[in-house]
């Protein structure tokens, strides 16, 4: 193990580094981090309105405007992601820079409301027009940072030309500085907009956020639910959560419905008296993501009790709790794991292995094959294991691969706490 930590240290950590210290990415990460409290708080409520509790279950259903008022904090801070960090991309990008960073976050998340499509209907025969609110969540987080690099840079280039309105020195400050945006962030909205009309005049796609659907979707559909391909569609979830997008909703949105279909078979076949066959299904996903995708609770483990570092140990607490829920937004954006070239090796390891792992002992017959049972997401892990294969021998893979994510993940977190722990000592220091 110390090894491949001094490996890591002196072969790997400085490149690592270097990728993400770049402008970009280092803002990347910052918009990143100022969603964390957001996605802590939404996944509180997010718990509590799907605790997987049978009876819990059903008095909610029985009560569904208590389910409904507990749904109502965490729509509005877990699925406002997309918003929160188009502006936190644009301010800091533009920070980096030294330009003024409120008006380019603003700016940005303008820009990100230009290029989203609207709806219309007709309540009560009055036509009625708004956004979707699923481009607010991490759906559109993709293209909302997209839109934000542009949009800054745009800014940045006209600030830097010193294509402004000048205001007279006695003029407050703040007041010329909301004149000194008005050229940059008109010719941005110009961008975008133009962005936008070449998109939806001149392709086949109806928005970006169509383009980006489509361009990442596609080549999931010629995926099966071979070993390979299986292997692949989880490699593909975790290599778009590497780039800040909800890689289980895309892949979900193709696969999904042949996974259920194969979940249907395998109930029929159960209730048939018939041995269940398929071994990929609608349940397989929940049996690998210990913890969410990548299986991250044993970070989350090794955060919480091993740490040094002062944020990473208190981060390793907050994220326990939903992480054994299956919500692992918090470490995901928190550590962080997205934007973060050196937890990209862990992170893209673990499904390969543990969908190697759970196909091959399947195959072989040492774990049951899963029986058409499908428990909500948030059902910790042992219990769904147990459910959904009917089976213990559902609950020790997953128990197994809870520990094989604890040792892969662990020198790559030992790594990012010694990293952490310098900086705590610089920071104070400084403050002494």
């Amino acid at each position: 193990m110390n090894k491949i930590t001094e490996y890591l240290q002196e072969k790997v950590m400085p490149k690592a580094n270097k990728i993400s210290n770049e402008r970009h990415l280092a803002a990347l990460r910052d918009a990143m981090v100022l969603t964390i409290p957001f996605i802590i708080i939404g996944s509180i409520f997010l718990i509590l309105a799907s605790f997987p509790i049978p009876a819990y279950t059903e008095f909610l259903n029985q009560h569904q405007g208590i389910k409904d008022a507990l749904l109502f904090p965490f729509n509005a801070t877990f699925n406002i992601v997309a918003l929160v960090a188009t502006f936190g991309l644009g301010y800091r990008l533009a920070e980096s820079y030294s330009v003024d960073p409120l008006a380019s976050g603003c700016i940005a998340l303008a820009s990100y409301f230009l290029v989203t499509p609207r709806f219309s209907t007709t309540i009560d025969e009055v036509m009625v027009t708004g956004i979707d609110t699923n481009y607010f969540t991490s759906q559109g987080l993709f293209v909302g940072l997209l839109i934000a690099i542009v949009s800054t840079e745009v800014y940045r280039v006209v600030i830097q030309k010193n294509l402004t309105i000048k205001m007279p020195d006695g003029v407050p400050p703040t007041v010329a500085k909301s004149f000194t945006a008005v050229i940059p962030g008109f010719l941005v909205v110009l961008v975008v907009w133009a962005i936008r009309l070449l998109v939806e005049n001149l392709t086949s796609f109806d928005s970006i956020h169509s383009v980006v659907r489509v361009m990442l979707e596609k080549p999931l559909t010629h995926l099966g639910t071979s070993l390979g391909g299986t292997i692949i569609v989880f490699l593909v979830i975790n290599l778009l959560w590497c780039i800040g997008l909800h890689g289980s909703i895309i892949a979900n949105s193709v696969m999904l419905p042949i996974w259920l279909q194969l979940t249907s078979a395998n109930a029929a076949s159960l209730a048939s008296g018939e041995p269940v066959k398929n071994i990929v299904s609608a349940e397989f996903r929940y049996l690998i993501f210990v913890g969410g995708s990548g299986a991250t609770l044993g970070l989350v483990i090794a955060m919480a009790f091993f740490a040094k570092s002062k944020q990473l140990k208190q981060l390793g607490r907050l994220s326990i709790g939903p992480g054994i829920f299956g919500i692992n937004e918090p470490v995901l954006f928190g550590f962080p794991i997205v934007f973060n070239p050196i937890m990209w090796i862990p992170f893209l390891i673990m499904p390969i292995v543990t969908v190697l792992i759970t196909y091959l002992s399947m195959q072989t017959g040492l774990v049951a094959k899963p029986i058409g049972v499908l428990p909500p997401g948030t059902t910790p892990p042992l219990i769904s294991g147990y459910l959904m294969t009917g089976s213990l021998s559902g609950s020790v893979l997953q128990l197994l691969i809870l520990v094989l994510s604890f040792a892969i993940y662990f020198p790559f977190f030992k790594l990012a706490d010694m990293q952490k722990v310098k900086e705590e000592l610089v920071a104070s220091e400084n403050l002494e």
